[in-house]
């Protein structure tokens, strides 16, 4: 299973006698002593000064296959990881974030020195795996008995033209993840001129372009050989840890690439690869997967997470064996009193005990809301409490983080559950009657469907919310779920200092505001003290009002505390969007040709088509076929067409934007 390319070797060279030498230098490839040395140098970075626990668990892993574990920390390091690290490794260096992991393990080897020489096989990785989800041991020993001087864990096949430089060639590379390398090669002077004169990386294609690439094939021209524990003839393809990682763990590889867990949706999907497969085969082998879990909750835009690993949950309602073991609060917000007694009607479909809490606007609600709980009489509902609030603003969303803050940050309680009343308009009424069926359906359908909801927070600790899938029927808020309140996201998350990517079209939201979740997901948007007052629609930047701004970052504030998300459904739902959006998506792609990752590209590339004049042709024209000049062209053009908005809006006379439980906008 391994690769040797470069000079013959003499098998009388190297044996149980050990390495042939010529004044102290090895001269030849060599295996790696019974007695031998091993040292790892292993490079992290996190976005927050931490150390995750899959790190942790890939270091002890890795821990009695090593003689010495030096850390490399690109960034910062709080006292909490240092002291996590501590005991897991030897030496912990921590450097500026340049360079990526190469410039570390330059840095790495700077610091090191002479001492480098002191062992017989230095290991070069990072964190861009999660392992070990099959043994370390037998793959050590399998490369250990092979007389080369550098391998690598797995690699990638030549490629021509060059994918990244669209010219050229991409030469056949161990991949950088980790390469080990032996002593004839640590002690060469070619080995010491590389790393001297290794260029500046400032972006991630110089890492690739500039190292990756280039790495095995400039040791390999200069004599020396490697191997691969796991080459990529082997597969089916030219790139196993992206594209076959099921495989490769299947024939003993210890690890697994963290990209196919996190790349771009459309591009897995041109290639099948099933994240939601993958995932469970590593779990199949007893690796932790709430480590892989917590790990892309904190550092993936959600929406993505949610499309690699397809974590939509299509719900049963058929009832499981068990349950009673959550601490539940329903949180329900009145907002039309005459449609109390529906909406409790359907919270008894909660099979399991409960706390309820309802919030009104006035006490003309609240005596509404008591008429329907004596109709109600649930056994299961232990308690009953209707709160008044004092003001209206922000609607369910303040009702809920204002009215309730007391309830999200009690101990007792492991789930709320929250559900409200909408009012259906004057207009599109189909589409807001769906929209609420979507809405509570998929939150609380029935007690079989409750009961299995119930059962993904039992076995998954790492869940932090559940809700229904961005409604579609009816509406159109695919493809500009941010609408005004991008930049306003962007500014709470830094407020809040939730680091959590935010996802570039739409975001994983619960839009029509239900949801269930645990009240220690959403720390980092109730530790701050809000007040009614913070929700006053008027003078809000860009008319990005502060309750839809927070609902549309939910899933990035559970992330930031290492919780994931899945969207719900039931199995009605489900059919009824799947055949919709399967119907929408082919009439869409009718006129573009190609998979749909090449047709999203050309479309992007196209870029905004606005109102589909002649002016948006023009400049559609002008990107697609001469994007160097649109891009030029582009700032004046954006900047005019924002003067003209302005212009508008200041002509219309002023209207009150109704809210979404009125009818008005997601």
């Amino acid at each position: 299973m391994w690769e040797a390319v470069g000079s013959p070797l003499d098998d009388s060279g190297v044996g149980d006698s050990g390495p042939v030498t010529n004044g102290g230098q090895v001269t030849q490839p060599q295996i790696f002593p019974t007695s031998g040395r091993r040292l790892l140098v292993y490079v992290i970075w996190d976005r927050r000064g931490g150390v995750e626990e899959f790190v942790l668990f890939t270091l002890a892993g890795l821990r009695i296959h090593s003689d010495r574990i030096l850390v490399v920390v690109n960034g910062s390091l709080d006292d909490g990881g240092r002291a996590a690290l501590e005991e897991v490794c030897d030496e912990i260096l921590v450097r500026p974030n340049v360079g990526f992991d190469i410039w570390a393990h330059k840095h790495a080897i700077d610091h090191l020195g002479e001492a480098i020489n002191e062992y017989d096989e230095v290991v070069f990785a990072n964190d861009t795996w999660y392992g070990p989800v099959r043994p370390f041991g037998p793959v050590f020993e399998r490369m250990d008995a092979q007389p080369i001087d550098f391998w690598g864990m797995t690699d990638h096949a030549r490629e021509e033209p060059n994918p990244f430089t669209r010219k050229g060639v991409m030469h056949y590379h161990l991949q950088s993840f980790w390469i080990a390398v032996r002593r004839r090669m640590l002690e060469s002077s070619q080995w010491r001129d590389y790393w001297r004169d290794l260029p500046s990386m400032p972006g991630y294609f110089d890492a690739v372009l500039k190292h990756e690439i280039v790495f095995t094939h400039a040791f390999e021209s200069e004599g020396f050989t490697h191997g691969v524990a796991f080459p990529s003839e082997d597969y089916p393809t030219d790139h196993p840890a992206l594209f076959n990682a099921d495989l490769l763990l299947d024939a003993g590889c210890p690890l697994i690439k963290r990209r196919p867990f996190f790349h771009y949706p459309p591009f897995l999907d041109r290639h099948a690869v099933i994240g939601r497969d993958l995932l469970n085969r590593v779990a199949q082998y007893g690796y932790p997967v709430e480590n892989i879990l917590a790990n892309l909750a904190r550092n993936v835009a959600p929406r993505t997470l949610n499309a690699d690993l397809a974590m939509l949950e299509i719900l049963p309602d058929v009832p499981r064996p068990g349950g009673g073991r959550q601490r539940i609060v329903v949180a329900a917000h009145i907002s039309d009193a005459s449609a109390a007694g529906a909406l409790l009607q359907r919270v008894s479909a909660i099979a399991e005990p409960f706390e309820l809490i309802v919030t009104v606007a006035s006490s003309t609600d609240q005596g509404s809301v008591h008429e329907a709980l004596q109709d109600l009489n649930d056994p299961r509902m232990r308690s009953a409490e209707v709160r008044v609030l004092p003001a209206n603003d922000g609607r369910d969303i303040a009702a809920l983080f204002v009215g309730l803050v007391d309830v999200l940050a009690r101990e007792d309680v492991d789930l709320i559950v929250r559900v409200h009343t909408m009012k259906m308009g004057t207009s599109a009424k189909n589409a807001r009657r769906y929209f609420q069926s979507q809405q509570i359906d998929n939150i609380i359908d029935s007690p079989g469907y409750f009961s299995n909801l119930l059962a993904l927070f039992e076995s998954e600790p790492g869940l932090g919310v559940v809700f229904p899938p961005t409604v579609h029927i009816g509406y159109a808020p695919l493809g500009r779920g941010w609408s005004v309140y991008g930049p306003a996201a962007e500014r709470l998350c830094k407020q809040l200092r939730v680091r959590v990517p935010l996802d570039g079209v739409s975001p994983l939201a619960p839009l029509g505001g239900m949801m269930v979740f645990r009240p220690r997901a959403m720390r980092a948007l109730t530790a701050h003290k809000w007040a009614y007052d913070d929700y006053r629609r008027e003078g809000a930047p860009g008319g990005a009002d502060l309750a839809r701004t927070q609902e549309r970052i939910i899933a990035n504030v559970a992330g930031e505390s290492g919780f994931h998300c899945r969207t719900v459904m039931t199995e009605r739902h489900a059919a009824l969007s799947h055949i919709s959006l399967e119907y929408t998506f082919d009439q869409l792609a009718s006129t573009t040709p190609g998979y749909p990752v090449e047709q999203i590209q050309f479309l992007h590339r196209a870029g905004w088509m606005s109102a589909a004049g002649p002016g948006s042709f023009a400049r559609m024209y002008l990107r697609f076929k001469y994007p160097r000049l649109a891009r030029r062209t582009d700032p004046a053009l954006d900047l005019l067409r924002r003067v003209l908005v302005k212009v508008k809006a200041l002509r219309r006379p002023p209207r009150r934007s109704p809210s979404r439980a009125e009818g008005g906008k997601l």
